[in-house]
C-alpha cells in the first residue's frame, strides 16, 4: 500500500512538472471518452423515443389505404382510384395465412364533439372491438368497445385523454353523454395519455363501434362505393413474416379491385416493421461510427500518455539508476512506470465518463421534445470505453516502463 502511495505521489509530481502537456493529453482522453458516451447516449435517447412512438401505434402494425391502380394492366399513363371496403378486410382475414388479424377503420375529422360543458374537434374513428389487439389503446377508465356494441350498433364512445379533459374538465364523465354531430352517445371509457408534450393528435381521438360509424358517419368522397373504409390495419402472425403477409394482402386487394398485384405503385401502405428495422440500422451504423471515432481518440490519447511517460523516464534517469544501485529490481521499476501510465489513462477516462454522466443527468431534467427520450449512459458503450481505456493504459504504460526497467545502473547514474 505504501508503494502505491509513493507511486501516486511521483505521478502527481511528474504531471505538475509538465502541467500543460499533461493537461492537454488528459483533456484529449477525457474529451474523447465523454464525447463518445454523450453522443451515443443522445442517439440512444433518440432511438428509444422513436421506438416508443412506434410502440404507441401498436405491435407490428401495418397500414394500407385506398390508392390509384392502372386502368388497364401494364398501363402506366392512365390510373383509376379505388377505395378499400369492408369486404377487403374480411377477405384478408379469410385468405391470408400469414396475417394474424385485420380490422377496417373509418376515420373522419369533421365531426364535432359536444358535452354539457364544452365542445371539441378531433378525429372520430369507427373501429371493431379487435382494433385494440393491433393498435395501442391503453385504457384508463371504464371499458373498451366489445363485439356486442358493434353487432347492436350501440351509440357508445371511448374518449382520448385530451378529448376527455376538454369535454369534462374536472368532472365525472363515465356514463355521461356527448353529442357527435347532434347524435347522442354514452361515454363508456377513456384512454391514457399517449405521447409527449403538446402533441395532442393521438389524444384528441374518439372511438365508436365500426357498425355505428358506418351507419351514421360513413366515409366522405368515395363516390357510390358501399361499405367503403378509410384504411385497414393488419398484423402478421410473426415479425419475420411481415413481407409474406404484405404480399398476400396485395394479392387480395388487387384481385378484389381488378389489377395486377405486382404493380407496387398501386398500393399506398406503411409497414411499421420495415420502418423500425431501417431506423435501427441507421442507429447501429451511427453507434459503430461513433465507437470508431472514440477508439481513434483513445489511441491518440494513449500516444500522448506514452510521450509523457517517456519524458518522465528521461527526466528521472538518474533516479532510476540510483534506485537500481540500491537494490530495486527491474520488476519494481517496471511496475512503477506501468502504474503511472495506467493511472493517467484511467483517471482521464473517469473524468470523461463523469462529465458525460453529469451532462446527461442535467438534460434528463429538461422536457423531451417529440421523438426523443431522456439520454442515458449506455452500459455496452461504457463497458467498451472502460475496456479500451484499460488497453490504452497497458500500451501507454508498458513501453516506457520497460525502457525504464532495462536501464543499466551505471549508465543511468552517468546521465546529466
Amino acid at each position: 500500500m505504501r508503494l502505491l502511495f509513493e507511486i501516486f505521489g511521483q505521478t502527481l509530481s511528474t504531471l505538475w512538472a509538465h502541467k500543460l502537456r499533461s493537461f492537454l493529453t488528459m483533456f484529449g482522453i477525457a474529451w474523447g471518452v465523454g464525447s463518445l458516451l454523450l453522443l451515443v447516449g443522445l442517439g440512444e435517447g433518440f432511438r428509444s423515443g422513436n421506438r416508443k412512438q412506434f410502440d404507441e401505434l401498436g405491435e407490428n402494425v401495418m397500414f394500407i389505404w385506398g390508392s390509384r391502380a392502372p386502368a388497364m394492366n401494364g398501363s402506366f399513363t392512365s390510373m383509376r382510384q379505388y377505395y378499400l371496403t369492408l369486404k377487403d378486410s374480411q377477405d384478408i382475414v379469410a385468405l391470408c395465412p400469414d396475417v394474424k388479424t385485420a380490422v377496417p377503420v373509418i376515420q373522419r375529422g369533421d365531426i364535432r364533439s359536444v358535452s354539457d360543458f364544452y365542445q371539441s374537434s378531433g378525429n372520430v374513428l369507427g373501429v371493431p372491438a379487435a382494433f385494440s389487439q393491433i393498435r395501442y389503446v391503453p385504457l384508463q377508465d371504464g371499458r373498451w368497445l366489445n363485439d356486442e356494441d358493434d353487432a347492436q350498433r350501440r351509440s357508445v364512445v371511448v374518449l382520448g385523454d385530451e378529448t376527455r379533459r376538454v369535454l369534462f374538465p374536472g368532472r365525472p364523465f363515465l356514463d355521461n353523454f356527448i353529442l357527435l354531430n347532434g347524435i347522442r352517445f354514452q361515454v363508456i371509457g377513456s384512454l391514457k395519455r399517449i405521447g409527449h408534450g403538446d402533441n395532442n393528435t393521438q389524444n384528441l381521438r374518439v372511438f365508436i363501434p365500426f357498425a355505428t360509424m358506418q351507419k351514421n358517419f360513413p366515409p366522405l368522397n368515395v363516390g357510390e362505393i358501399t361499405n367503403a373504409v378509410s384504411f385497414i390495419n393488419y398484423q402478421p402472425k410473426s415479425r419475420e413474416a411481415h413481407e409474406l403477409a404484405k404480399q398476400e394482402v396485395h394479392k387480395v386487394i388487387a384481385r378484389n379491385h381488378g389489377f395486377d398485384y405486382k404493380a407496387p405503385e398501386a398500393f399506398d401502405e406503411w409497414d411499421t416493421i420495415h420502418s423500425v428495422d431501417q431506423v435501427g440500422k441507421i442507429f447501429d451504423a451511427m453507434n459503430l461510427f461513433l465507437g470508431s471515432v472514440g477508439l481513434v481518440t483513445l489511441a491518440l490519447g494513449a500516444i500522448g500518455i506514452i510521450n509523457i511517460m517517456l519524458v518522465a523516464v528521461a527526466d528521472r534517469t538518474r533516479e532510476i539508476g540510483l534506485r537500481k544501485a540500491l537494490g530495486a529490481t527491474n520488476r519494481s521499476i517496471l511496475f512503477q512506470f506501468f502504474t503511472e501510465g495506467a493511472f493517467l489513462t484511467l483517471f482521464s477516462g473517469g473524468l470523461g465518463m463523469g462529465g458525460a454522466s453529469a451532462i446527461m443527468a442535467a438534460l434528463s431534467t429538461l422536457p423531451s421534445p417529440p421523438g426523443w427520450d431522456t439520454p442515458r449512459l449506455v452500459p455496452t458503450t461504457a463497458a467498451l470505453a472502460i475496456g479500451s481505456l484499460a488497453v490504452a493504459g497497458v500500451v501507454a504504460g508498458l513501453y516506457p516502463a520497460r525502457k525504464a526497467a532495462l536501464l543499466q545502473p551505471v549508465e543511468a547514474l552517468r546521465k546529466e
